[in-house]
């Protein structure tokens, strides 16, 4: 409801001057509080693109680690850390391709059940259904980004020991790097995330280190 208000204001021959000021209820409505990002729409891509670089800093840095544990040249390093780059982007494509592809199958079948019923949006439920081949670039550029870290780090550095201590040292900063920028996109807590990606790169590098070393060095195995 309107509610008006009476104001007396002075005039030039000292007269007070009635003055109504109305307050509706339109005044007193808030602005809708601006909606929040929807980031459940940036899963699909995003997932794509943060398991593609992680795991393609964490396979070729791994790998690298090995080969380190048993092989001082570097180029053999570099070798490794290559073919592990084209291998798993190549890898990574084909897999979120296949894994989309039947997504978008299970999708469309869903699709015809629902037209069948009569109760489908074709129009909306098209425009929501995942793209493989744009998943499979997604994550594949992802890898190769992520792969081209330890290997730049490392293409430089004849010393052995200097050279696996900063493939660990960048690997570690990059991992901390996707975890927050992951965290930023998702919208989930960055320490949380940050710290997870780096656990497990870690976890995967000694593994691999480790195990690498052992079997190489119990076995009197010439690389």
């Amino acid at each position: 409801m309107a509610s008006s208000q009476s104001l007396k204001l002075p005039s030039l021959n000292n007269a007070e001057i009635p003055v109504h000021v109305i307050h509706t209820e339109e005044n007193q409505i808030q602005k809708p509080a601006v909606d929040e990002l929807d980031y459940s729409q940036r899963g699909q891509w995003l997932r794509a693109a943060v398991l593609g670089a992680n795991d393609g800093l964490v396979s070729v840095a791994s790998l690298m680690m090995g080969v380190s544990s048993v092989k001082e040249d570097v180029k053999a390093v570099i070798v490794v850390g290559f073919a592990g780059l084209v291998a798993g982007a190549c890898s990574m494509a084909i897999g979120e391709f296949v894994s989309v592809c039947t997504q978008r199958d299970v999708e469309i079948a869903q699709m015809k059940r629902e037209k069948r019923k009569g109760s489908s949006k074709s129009d909306e439920n098209d425009e929501k259904l995942p793209n493989p081949v744009q998943a499979a670039l997604a994550s594949a550029l992802a890898f190769a980004i992520g792969a081209v870290v330890p290997l730049l780090a490392a293409a430089f550095i004849r010393q052995h020991k200097v050279r696996m201590a900063v493939v660990v040292a960048v690997a570690s900063v990059a991992l901390v790097v996707f975890g927050v920028v992951g965290a930023l996109l998702g919208g989930t807590p960055m320490v949380k995330s940050s710290a997870r990606v780096l656990v497990g790169g870690w976890m995967a590098m000694g593994t691999t280190f480790g195990l690498t070393k052992l079997i190489g060095s119990d076995h009197g195995m010439q690389f």
